[in-house]
């Protein structure tokens, strides 16, 4: 089912629309208080809500107005991450707000106050009790806005596993019932890809209990705890925003503030050993996937081992932004909120759905980043699932049976740790992305394999789909998928003999085969050939730390200024070592964004050293640091 239709045509679709989205979003590059004085004239319509339900939907679309940051030039990622873009505007608008005085300044700052980041929401909530002691008037619904009680969720997942869309129903003390929607992508990542809202909650669960049809592959429809939920949605949300350009749909700034505020509203997970419902009912159990462990067993704040990429590992259940922002004096009603215990998890106990939640106790659990713990797939367990696949007869016509060997390793591999441990799982939209977009940024691939890895895919999605239970429709559109997909994959596939790089050189620089370190890999050695004190360059291992540290001082090889001190050699050895592994991803987007401007690397080198000493020890500071790079824009 594809939102869009469901917007257009279902009882599902979103039926509330704010009048914020006449600000056009991610454009206009005026002063501030230029834009910030634009925003609160559309929030004057707030003044005219009713709902709290509508003025939250209004809120987060003006708040969404800059959410989506347009890319550097050349297409280099933003040098400001989209999140300190947000929060840096967001508060901004904030201070201008509190300046104004105004009614229309009061509602959106209660607005802010429930929608923003926890540093917007503190000082939304200071700035609007601050204009209510002087006698500004708010609007009514600002005491009912985010005073909301998380009832049932649920997850519709397709036939192929390829995404959830996930409801999650809330109502305001019971009245004005509404269900969120948000769409998570396992082929992108886990990450959230859209979302959107409706009140029409009974005919939207109504529709996803009715949408299997004979005609195509059969979806399932089920019913699941809230803190797991939690735990799927904070981290898929974590990934959109942490990606630089990530591919939401357009309307998903819109709703990004409000799906972030209604995610902190849901139930966390309660500590091992204590259950949402009785063990005896909790104890059903879903068919998990050989090689893993049932789903929905996961600890608060444990991450899953082995199944998430760098950087996506679930955070822990201390959400940023959980925390109650402010206190209000006594006797006054906070801003935003009907009462100081209604804001914050929005939990109302066990009685809530209890019903509803113990017939879903015996449903599978959630698939994707944070949501459950899996047993990693070891080494072990892999060689015996391609030795399986091997020997299988779909298997039996691939003449080359070592590059086929090796490109099932791919294919499990990418399963395993891109997947969520699930190598079985055969989809075309997932031989797509694996056979188009992954293989080819991150797998070095020997001629053999190149030419046998469309056909050993093919094998593998007839062996794959058979035994994980795909009907033969599924499985056919897959197959298809691949065939149109082959001639798209001998073209963006690039061989790396065609960088103009010795093969040998290649292989020293990518022991992991991993293709697309080989650009930053090769920018963190000034020299890998040629004789220093004896020793042959081409020898050395430029992954190994001693090796590493002589192919640095053979760079710093200067007849008139003598060789480099050791402190500094330690410089460059630690940023060689941040390059080899990526760490972090902005090392690598400052570097090209200060080539482009025509600086040598070894300035670029020197520009990057300064600057993450500059930052300290602090992940985060050395991050932002980097995205500062160039500091002085070019004239």
């Amino acid at each position: 089912m594809s939102p869009q239709s469901r917007r257009a045509e279902s009882p599902g679709g979103s039926d509330r629309s704010g009048s914020a989205g006449r600000l056009v979003r991610g454009a206009v590059p005026q002063p501030a208080n230029a834009l910030f004085a634009e925003m609160l004239r559309a929030a004057r319509e707030l003044l005219a809500v009713r709902s709290p339900l509508d003025a939250e939907l209004m809120v987060s679309e003006l708040l969404g107005t800059w959410w989506r940051q347009q890319p550097g030039p050349n297409g280099r990622p933003p040098a400001v991450r989209r999140a300190d873009v947000e929060e840096l505007v967001g508060e901004g608008l904030v201070e201008y707000a509190a300046g104004q005085g105004s009614p229309a300044a009061l509602a959106l700052l209660s607005g802010v106050a429930c929608l923003g980041t926890a540093r917007q929401a503190v000082k939304a909530e200071r700035a609007a009790l601050d204009l209510m002691d002087r006698g500004v008037a708010r609007p009514r619904w600002a005491e009912h806005a985010g005073a909301v009680a998380a009832g049932d969720c649920y997850v519709n997942t397709d036939a192929y596993g390829d995404r959830d869309e996930v409801i999650c129903v809330f109502s305001y003390a019971g009245q004005e019932e509404h269900a969120l929607v948000v769409v998570v992508d396992y082929n992108a990542g886990g990450m959230v890809k859209d979302g959107w809202v409706t009140s029409q909650v009974g005919k939207l669960l109504s529709y996803c209990r009715d949408l299997a049809k004979p005609d195509r592959p059969k979806a399932t429809f089920r019913q699941v705890d809230s803190p797991n939920v939690r735990r799927l949605l904070q981290s898929a949300l974590t990934i959109t925003e942490t990606i630089a350009d990530p591919p939401v749909s357009k309307s998903f700034p819109a709703y990004h503030a409000f799906i972030r505020a209604r995610i902190r509203t849901l139930p966390p997970a309660l500590p091992r050993g204590r259950a949402l419902v009785p063990a005896a009912v909790s104890a059903g159990a879903g068919t998990a996937e050989p090689g893993t462990a049932e789903p929905g067993t996961a600890e608060p704040g444990t991450a899953e081992p082995g199944t998430a990429e760098p950087g996506t590992a679930e955070p822990g259940t201390a959400e940023p932004g959980t925390a109650e922002p402010g206190t209000a004096e006594p006797g006054k009603a906070r801003p935003g909120t009907a009462s100081p215990g209604h804001r914050g998890s929005g939990y109302q106990g066990p009685g809530l759905g209890s019903a509803t939640r113990a017939a879903a106790a015996n449903m599978p659990g959630l698939i994707g980043p944070g949501a459950s713990r899996r047993t990693a797939w070891r080494r072990d367990r892999r060689a015996m699932l391609v030795a399986e696949f091997l020997a299988s007869d779909e298997a039996e016509d691939l003449s080359d049976r070592r590059a086929a060997s090796r490109c099932a390793d791919h294919i499990v591999d990418y399963g395993c740790e891109q997947d969520f441990g699930r190598p079985l799982r055969v989809s075309p939209a997932k031989a797509e992305t694996f056979l188009l977009d992954w293989l080819p940024r991150k797998v070095m691939l020997s001629p053999a394999e190149q030419h046998a890895m469309p056909h050993v895919l093919i094998a593998w999605a007839r062996w794959a789909g058979a035994k994980s239970g795909l009907d033969i429709a599924a499985i056919s559109k897959t197959l298809d998928a691949v065939f149109d997909a082959i001639s798209t994959f001998t073209s963006v596939y690039r061989d790396p003999a065609s960088f103009g790089i010795e093969p040998g050189l290649v292989g020293r620089l990518l022991p992991d085969r991993d293709l697309e370190a080989l650009p930053r890999r090769a920018f963190a050695f000034g020299v890998l050939e040629g004789t220093f004190r004896g020793t042959d360059l081409s020898t050395l291992d430029p992954a190994s730390p001693p090796d590493r540290r002589l192919l640095l001082a053979a760079d710093h090889d200067d007849p008139l200024n003598g060789q480099a001190s050791p402190e500094h050699l330690d410089q460059h050895a630690a940023l060689a070592e941040r390059l080899w592994h990526g760490d972090p991803p902005e090392l690598w987007d400052a570097a090209q964004r200060l080539l482009d401007l025509g600086m040598r690397r070894h300035e670029v080198v020197h520009a990057l050293i300064q600057a993450i000493a500059s930052a300290g020890q602090d992940d985060r500071a050395i991050r932002l640091a980097l995205a500062s790079l160039p500091r002085d824009p070019p004239g």
